[in-house]
């Protein structure tokens, strides 16, 4: 099965599944419903959707509430330190309770932009994995220049799950995370010819350790650069992971979402 016939088939047990998209960003909200209906009809079933901070949280349980495809996580994002407080983490649990959350984030660190903040992010991302931890959600992490320490604080932590979304780092450390109960989300930058390490890591992991994403409305593919993304280009994804591993589309699609299923506790209905 190609691509091509997953437009066909969208049964929720079969298409695709956008394991990281931020449709209820401020960029969807001229056309959300249009942008739905094409990753609809491209295959793309189930959407999980990261929080990025709290005052996010209830125009996100809003569009999840809506529609039973997508799938809300809810937490607080490393690049948003200025917009987070104390109370935010205390109102998680709950938060979290009353909302059918699949998973606690997007949490996590990032180096790049803001380590002058360093233990402010250390601070905020190991109170969210304490949290799932006692919770028993998934989490789903954000990691830029930073995959090693989180690595290491994941295991400090312990008794979790999750994926490291936008995933940049080496096989071994792609190893390192499966052996700790951790999947590898894998979107647009798979499809630039420039990203060696990432596509030898893509080709050579573990199927069962695998996320597809978009991060729309951020990270196109190739072909869309400079362009906002949007889930329905989550097939350009599955199409360069199939070519980089030698495997049918439809092959790598039934198995990215049945991890998917089994990380968010989806329901095929």
């Amino acid at each position: 099965m190609s691509t091509d016939s997953l437009q066909n088939n969208v049964n929720s047990c079969t298409s695709l599944t956008d394991s990281h998209v931020h449709l209820d960003a401020d960029a969807f909200d001229v056309d959300r419903n249009l942008v739905l209906d094409r990753a609809r009809a491209a295959g793309v079933g189930h959407m999980i959707i990261p929080a990025t901070t709290a005052a996010h949280w209830p125009r996100l349980a809003t569009l999840c509430r809506a529609r039973p495809h997508l799938h809300g996580a809810y937490g607080l994002h490393p690049m948003f330190l200025r917009q987070h407080e104390e109370n935010h983490l205390d109102r998680l649990p709950e938060w979290l309770d009353e909302h059918h959350a699949v998973a606690v984030g997007e949490c996590g660190l990032d180096f790049f932009i803001d380590a002058p903040q360093a233990d402010r992010q250390r601070h905020y991302f190991r109170r969210q994995l304490e949290i799932a931890r006692d919770m028993q959600l998934p989490v789903i992490i954000h990691a830029r220049r930073a995959v090693e320490e989180v690595i290491h604080t994941l295991r400090e932590v312990g008794h979790l799950q999750g994926v490291v979304h936008s995933f940049a780092g080496s096989r071994e450390q792609a190893r390192q995370l499966a052996d700790i109960g951790f999947m590898v989300g894998i979107g647009g930058p798979v499809t630039h010819e420039q990203a060696k390490r990432l596509r030898r890591t893509v080709a050579d992991i573990p199927l069962d350790t695998l996320l597809l994403e978009t991060d729309a409305p951020d990270q196109p593919g190739a072909s869309h650069k400079g362009e906002r993304n949007e889930p329905a280009w989550l097939t350009e994804v599955l199409d360069v992971i199939a070519s980089l591993r030698d495997e049918d589309a439809a092959t790598i699609a039934e198995a990215t979402s049945a991890n998917a299923s089994r990380l968010f506790g989806l329901r095929c209905d």
